[in-house]
């Protein structure tokens, strides 16, 4: 995207709810749903004399995602008290962590259009989700299933450069999150949640421009949207000599706009200091190493394996490895039909499209990895075509057959009988003679026209590579 002489900064704040059983202060169900205000205990209401306790899974969550994204993990970190009041946060300050965060200093890579980027990360930071507020015309409900709930808040440095950018890397953190199973990356139900901080500044500046918050954007899509939409008030309004005030915004997806929600707050507005009634978390190194050799193998490492071990494209491999449901089934697939580029090249145009146009997971797509492999074959044997596969694609995603019952069912055989296909050559081109002549004369685009004749007359079963050699020898000078 183009703005002129103008260049955005932007930075992501990216809330990973972690999938603990219990909340990060107290033994109450975290998991998501039940009636309204059922998970919640004295600890995640606020009651005076209920004392937190720290959730240990929570923190072995944390110290996971820290070293996928090449964080530093600090052997002791401490909670504060992030102080501001909103209805649906009971106690009138969040825990969290402030100047001592258990992981600083990561970076991810990402690719967009193809171009490697390294996005930095400042730190990660645990804290407690706050509840949820619900509003009816002149009240308001408030749910505090959500209050206590651990997150995981992973802030980049302000490096991002493009809303494309700002999505890819959002989506390359929730691949990670998926990777580690830590996060179920839901963006619909809140439990990935993406706060993106905009600023605008003329190319060659290297001072930053007012930074605007845009709050919970729950769609990748939205990033991408409401990022480009701010970019271009900002712009809009600096142009038109009005100042860019420091605020908190949020996006209306069905007007494409952001609106003014709250003027943002600073830091020392929260009055941040240790939080008296929980001690240090200090960490033993030897558990740190444990955690990290039971990785698993991740987006980056898989995507290097995809190119050495299937000779697949940088680009292709880094597209696959985002989702693990995804890159699972490009291997099965693969392996079967040993003929992995062409599974990428499905996977990548035609099952990535049917997925997005019926808003369906790969587990739950049509189409199983072991039946994509059995239709490649057919093309890789000469049964069918590549033009013929489309339509059988086509039917095995409607229905769910195998691509050989359809290609039997419909009579989809391909010729590859030379002498077949010649003969069908010498009675198209014995009936145009004009184009023959049109062809011997140097107009090569009749060649096409030949071409098309005889895959009609054959019904699109002719090996297209034998029609073609077969025309070129007949029609030669």
């Amino acid at each position: 995207m183009a703005y002129g002489n103008w260049e955005p900064v932007i930075g992501l704040e990216i809330h990973a709810q972690l999938q603990t059983v219990s909340k990060m202060f107290s033994s109450d169900s975290a998991s998501f749903g039940g009636a309204d205000n059922e998970n919640i205990s004295p600890v995640s209401l606020g009651m005076p004399g209920a004392l937190p306790v720290i959730n240990k899974k929570a923190v072995e969550y944390s110290v996971k995602v820290g070293l996928a994204l090449n964080c530093e993990i600090k052997t002791q970190s401490i909670f504060a008290r992030k102080n501001y009041f909103y209805p649906d946060l009971p106690k009138g300050y969040q825990i969290s962590q402030y100047d001592q965060p258990i992981c600083e200093k990561g970076y991810v890579d990402i690719f967009v259009n193809g171009e490697k980027r390294r996005i930095d990360i400042t730190r990660a930071h645990m804290e407690e989700d706050a509840g949820k507020s619900t509003h009816h015309g002149d009240y308001s409900l408030i749910n505090l299933n959500r209050a206590g709930v651990p997150l995981l808040e992973i802030v980049s440095d302000p490096v991002i450069r493009s809303p494309a950018e700002a999505a890819e890397y959002a989506r390359t953190i929730r691949g990670i999150l998926r990777y580690l199973d830590v996060c179920d990356g839901n963006l619909e139900e809140g439990s990935l949640r993406c706060d993106c901080n905009v600023s605008v500044r003329k190319k060659g500046e290297t001072k930053f421009g007012t930074r605007v918050e845009i709050k919970n954007v729950n769609s990748f899509r939205f990033v991408e949207k409401a990022i480009d939409y701010e970019i271009q008030r900002q712009i809009d309004s600096i142009e038109s000599g009005e100042k860019i005030i420091q605020e908190t915004r949020l996006y209306d997806s069905t007007k494409n706009r952001t609106n003014s929600m709250r003027s943002k707050e600073e830091a020392s507005d929260y009055r941040y200091f240790p939080d008296p009634d929980l001690l240090p978390v200090r960490l033993d190194v030897s558990w740190v190493e444990k955690i990290k050799s039971s990785l698993p193998e991740l987006p980056l490492a898989r995507a290097a394996r995809f190119q050495s071990a299937y000779g697949l494209p940088e680009y292709d491999s880094t597209v696959l490895v985002l989702e693990k449901s995804i890159a699972d089934y490009f291997e099965v697939a693969a392996k079967e039909c040993k003929n992995p580029k062409a599974v990428s090249n499905w996977i990548m145009t035609d099952i990535m499209r049917e997925l997005k146009e019926s808003e369906k997971d790969i587990e739950h797509a049509p189409i199983k990895a072991s039946q994509l492999a059995e239709m490649i074959k057919l093309i890789d044997d000469k049964t069918i075509s590549s033009k013929m596969a489309k339509t059988v694609f086509a039917e095995m995603w409607k229905t769910g057959q195998n691509a050989g019952d359809i290609v039997k069912a419909q009579g989809m055989s391909q010729i590859t009988d030379a002498g077949a296909i010649e003969k069908i050559v010498d009675e198209i081109i014995a009936k145009n003679p004009s184009q023959v002549t049109e062809y011997l004369s140097g107009k090569e685009k009749v060649f096409g026209f030949f071409v098309g004749q005889v895959m009609k007359a054959s019904k699109g079963q002719a090996n297209p590579e034998t029609v073609n050699d077969l025309l070129k020898k007949k029609l030669k000078v």
